[in-house]
């Protein structure tokens, strides 16, 4: 086959849900503001991957063959501000007035995977892990865009809902501090870790 499908599917499902930038951003935002509330949220992470599925596909990646400088540089900005993000996690609280106010939206959601490291490694690994040496682009990248888009709307929504249920369970207590300094923490553990350790998980 052009794209070794059935094997694609496992290793999306295993990178998808597994923790990384996006999902703890889900988890937050979860917590935060609730499930239902975040949904648009959610639409826009599953649909941002998108935005880098395609240009990788469709060519992209010759352009890093000619200037890694730039790519290099992306990754670090994107480094930069997942930080940024968690930074701001760490100083949330899940205060009963919190789900009154303004939950992150769709333009915000469809940004994170465009700017989250781990997104483009493993991206980058499905296609040549995955696909056949003269594989039509088009063809390759339908696939691959249909099954990550699979996924991230099986999965995204789990780890929203975990962080709304979790939210339930400690606000206004003295673990709401810990648990969002730990989520922030896992964050920037996460983002670590694709920079320094070669991780994929999105």
């Amino acid at each position: 086959m052009a794209v070794a499908t059935a094997s694609f599917i496992v290793y999306a499902a295993s990178q998808v849900a597994t923790p990384g930038p996006a999902n703890m951003a889900l988890l937050a935002t979860g917590a935060r503001f609730g499930f239902r509330a975040a949904l648009p949220f959610v639409l826009g992470v599953a649909l941002g991957k998108q935005l880098v599925i395609w240009p990788v596909g469709l060519g992209l990646m010759e352009l890093s063959d000619r200037a890694p400088g730039l790519f290099e540089t992306l990754k670090w900005v994107s480094a930069a501000y997942i930080c940024w993000l968690a930074w701001k996690v760490a100083n949330l609280r899940l205060s009963p007035n919190a789900r009154s106010e303004t939950a992150p939206g769709f333009w915000a959601g469809l940004i994170v995977h465009p700017l989250n490291p781990k997104a483009w490694a493993m991206i980058v690994a499905g296609f040549t892990g995955f696909v056949a040496i003269r594989t039509p682009p088009f063809e390759a990248t339908a696939i691959v865009a249909a099954v990550l888009l699979g996924c991230q709307l099986l999965f995204h929504p789990v780890w929203t809902f975990a962080g709304d249920r979790i939210a339930a369970t400690v606000a206004g207590s003295p673990a709401e501090t810990y648990l969002m300094w730990t989520l922030a923490g896992l964050t920037v553990l996460s983002v670590f870790f694709v920079l320094f350790g070669g991780g994929t998980s999105t």
